[in-house]
């Protein structure tokens, strides 16, 4: 027998689609049938449940629109998270960054407010970026330098963002003629152009795909972000082989920092045109779920974000129509995401 038959014969089989997709899918039937029990339980109707939240984002302009502006933060919210995952470190801080890296771009549109577009616009999403970098660089700076634990460091740097928000909005640029912690609106030149008027959907979405090819090119197709992933896989052993891991350690928190503060930036410049206090919603939490269902894949981050924003969106409606509690959805990812743990348990044993 040839030596190369003797090759082909060693290779393990081809999986397929079905085999590495299934088990998702499965876990997706699972917990829907398992949230479907507590719909039916609380006296609603399952069916007509199940299709307000999957169909809502497809069925008018409008909804699918919301459901792009939905996806923009969860987007870059997942990303924060899973780039310091490859180098096995837990930003837990994106909602801290990006509400500082929101900061920073309300302040860079409303003390350059006079500047033209072409100028001012990139000058606020730079400004985003770097206040969430510089908030996410004061963790990682006490990980690189005492070795403090970069999860305890990030959540409590988020507390500390929500006072930061609240005096901004109500002390240093507030507006009077709002009821709720607001400042005064940005330039008008910081406004992000509108790739649809109606619905309104601005040119956010470009920025937030640019960001996740930009991340995959990083992190699967360079050298630094191959040196990045080995030392998640195995940090003792790519210290012993040369690779500078603490300064990764640093550089992979801070990149968590620009793309939180990005999207922070890009709800002031494009969807609020100024600070409000509570504008990061639950995205952290989303971003968290997204980057662990995904784990931590940047080619499936960008379509589970999809999916959640369409859960969101259609919980939303949901809500409005039938009257259901929309934390049912939060049910839903959080069982989605057990499922998919225990696929992965079942499939290797």
């Amino acid at each position: 027998m040839l030596v190369s038959e003797q090759i082909i014969q060693l290779k393990p089989p081809r999986k397929s689609i079905l085999y590495a997709v299934g088990p998702y899918l499965l876990a997706i039937i699972a917990s829907f049938a398992a949230a479907g029990i507590f719909i039916a339980a609380m006296g609603f109707n399952v069916p007509k449940a199940y299709a307000t939240i999957l169909f809502t984002s497809f069925r008018t302009p409008n909804g699918f629109n919301q459901t792009l502006l939905k996806f923009i933060p969860l987007l870059l919210q997942a990303l924060a998270f899973t780039v310091p995952l490859a180098a096995g470190k837990f930003n837990i801080g994106g909602e801290g960054q990006l509400i500082v890296g929101a900061i920073g771009a309300a302040a860079v549109g409303i003390l350059l407010a006079d500047l033209p577009a072409p100028i001012l616009l990139p000058m606020v999403l730079i400004g985003g970026m770097l206040f969430g970098a510089l908030w996410a660089a004061v963790p990682a700076w006490l990980l690189f330098k005492f070795g403090i634990n970069e999860i305890l460091t990030t959540v409590l740097m988020n507390f500390v963002s929500f006072s930061l928000i609240d005096y901004v909005a109500t002390a240093v640029w507030r507006d009077p003629a709002a009821g709720h912690p607001t400042t005064v609106p940005i330039g008008q030149g910081g406004f992000l152009p509108l790739l649809i008027s109606s619905p309104k959907l601005h040119s956010g979405i470009i920025l937030a795909i640019l960001a996740a090819v930009a991340v995959y090119i990083y992190t699967n197709r360079s050298s630094a972000g191959y040196e990045l992933v080995v030392t998640g896989a195995n940090a003792r052993a790519a210290h012993v082989h040369g690779i500078a891991t603490k300064r990764l350690f640093l550089i992979s928190l801070t990149l968590g920092g620009v793309l939180a503060g990005l999207s922070g930036a890009i709800e002031v410049a494009g969807v609020h045109h100024r600070l409000i206090e509570g504008l990061q919603s639950n995205f952290l939490l989303l971003g968290l779920i997204i980057g662990l269902i995904a784990k931590g894949n940047h080619v499936a981050v960008p379509f589970v974000a999809f999916f959640i924003a369409v859960l969101e969106i259609g919980a939303s409606a949901m809500q409005r129509t039938m009257m259901i509690p929309g934390e049912m959805v939060f049910i839903v990812e959080a069982l989605i995401l057990l499922f998919i743990l225990m696929s992965d348990l079942i499939r290797r044993r």
